[in-house]
């Protein structure tokens, strides 16, 4: 499962779009946006958050909606 970024507790910083080896992750609107398909689920910007607003694991508000 690729990163999943919380979008009420990201600051758009930026640190994890720094962080990321791959180049997986972009801002929208301020917001951190993961490309699943180039996640190679490093943790590294899981890492880099200083707010806490990267999750590897799927919520299960998020597995009962999708």
């Amino acid at each position: 499962m690729s990163a999943f970024i919380l979008e009420k507790l990201c600051r758009g910083c930026k640190r994890c779009v720094n962080a990321c080896p791959v180049q997986a992750i972009s801002m929208l609107s301020h917001l951190a946006v993961v490309d699943p398909k180039l996640c190679i689920e490093c943790e590294s910007c899981m890492e880099a958050c200083m707010h806490g607003a990267i999750t590897f694991t799927m919520s299960e508000e998020r597995k009962s909606n999708g």
